[in-house]
């Protein structure tokens, strides 16, 4: 007898496979709000404690009594980046002054939502988006602070308290053996950027200055500015600049002749290869690799000067700018160091890496208001660039103390060269 096997209704009930994420989200939000409510529980009797510290223990007769209890009030605690509000005891003094209470006063502290605020910015949360970045709180507890405007207004503060610290920072502990320098266009104006590395071959991101074009007053005052923050100028260092003639000019006026400036080679080779038609800059690109990689600066120079006679008939702009400045993009292949120091430091991508920071923070900004609101942004964004640094490459290979005993060999020079005072 065939056996036939009748089919029932499917099964509507969700499968174990399927009530796993409604499950997480439920223990995840019931562990919270226990946590949150055990913390608060902790606090009210850690406050407690305090006030009876301050008062005595409760009905008990005390003729030296300093204060008293006055009861509670409704305050506000900094909790996940929020203010909510919570009961705190109040206790008065025998001469009716409020007792505040240490442990009040370190959790309703604004300095932890200002460093909130300008975290959440740096990772590109917007004040508008604030208040869905964070992590929600037990239902009842009534919360504040998470306005666009107050988000806003806590990190401008953030940024002004950074900005105005971080600015008038001590430079002399620094020894200074590497300086560079870029600048950004943000909006109308003009941000330069001071990057340097010490004989260990960390780098430090020595200051910042607002200018309205890229000239010698403005590079001028930059550098005034680090030399009497501490930053030495006093011993040969090396430059490391782009084409720029006025960055140069104020190195030199600064540093005087302790200055080995070194020309970028990428900056030098883009200059080259905009003057040149399409067909052309292949080879003249190949050219300018196998001279600036040769490892010496002699035949880096004779190679150089063949390519600029080549072009110079067919095409002088691109000749004349190979020419322009030539010694001085082959300074750094002159000390002869070790091949990954000797190309970190021929260009300024160091720098430029830096003022790459400065610029995708930039971007989440709609409108730049003034020359302040640009500065507190960069500084905001080279602090936080910082953070990120390593050591240059080749530096622990013996390259920066090769640099360092090459810097010294110009210092010695030019001592033997500087007139003698007669000291009476």
């Amino acid at each position: 007898m065939k056996k036939t096997a009748r089919k029932g209704p499917k099964s509507t009930a969700p499968t174990t496979g399927a009530l796993l994420p409604l499950l997480h989200a439920i223990v995840r939000r019931d562990l919270r709000e226990f946590v949150v409510d055990a913390g608060m529980t902790a606090l009210a009797d850690v406050l407690e404690q305090e006030r009876a510290a301050a008062c005595g223990p409760r009905y008990a007769h005390q003729p030296e009594r300093h204060a008293f209890r006055a009861g509670h009030a409704t305050g506000e605690l900094v909790l996940g980046g929020r203010r909510v509000q919570a009961k705190r005891p109040r206790a008065r003094t025998v001469d009716g002054e409020e007792v505040t209470l240490p442990s009040w006063r370190a959790f309703s502290s604004e300095d932890p939502l200002h460093e909130r605020a300008l975290e959440q910015a740096l990772v590109g949360v917007s004040t508008r988006r604030y208040a869905r970045s964070l992590e929600d709180v037990p239902a009842g507890v009534r919360t504040r602070g998470v306005s666009r405007s107050a988000v806003s207004r806590r990190f401008v503060s953030a940024t002004e308290q950074q900005m105005a610290k971080w600015l008038g920072r001590d430079l002399s502990e620094i020894d200074l053996v590497v300086l560079m320098v870029d600048g950004v266009y943000v909006d109308d104006h003009v941000i330069l950027a001071a990057l340097g590395i010490d004989a260990e071959g960390k780098k430090h991101v020595l200051g910042v200055r607002e200018g309205a074009t890229e000239n010698s007053t403005a590079c001028t005052a930059l550098l005034g500015d680090l030399r009497e923050r501490g930053m030495r100028t006093d011993q040969t260092t090396l430059a490391v600049l782009d084409g720029s003639k006025a960055l140069a000019k104020s190195v030199r006026e600064v540093f005087g002749g302790r200055a080995q400036i070194q020309r970028c080679q990428a900056h030098k080779a883009r200059n080259v290869l905009d003057q040149l038609p399409e067909d052309l800059r292949p080879s003249v690109r190949e050219a300018l690799r196998q001279a600036y990689g040769s490892g010496d600066a002699v035949r880096a120079k004779r190679l150089l000067g063949n390519l600029a006679r080549r072009l110079r008939d067919d095409h002088p702009s691109a000749a004349a700018s190979l020419d322009e400045g030539l010694d001085e993009t082959l300074t750094v292949m002159r000390l002869r160091l070790p091949r990954a120091l000797e190309r970190t430091l021929c260009t300024t991508n160091a720098v430029e890496n830096l003022i790459g920071s400065v610029r995708g923070l930039g971007r989440r900004v709609k409108r730049w208001r003034d020359g302040r609101m640009i500065v507190r942004w960069t500084v905001a964004a080279v602090v936080d660039a910082a953070t990120r640094f390593r050591r240059v490459r080749g530096a622990t290979e013996g390259g920066m103390l090769k640099l360092v005993l090459a810097l010294r060999g110009y210092d010695a020079t030019n001592s033997a060269l500087e007139p003698k005072v007669n000291q009476a």
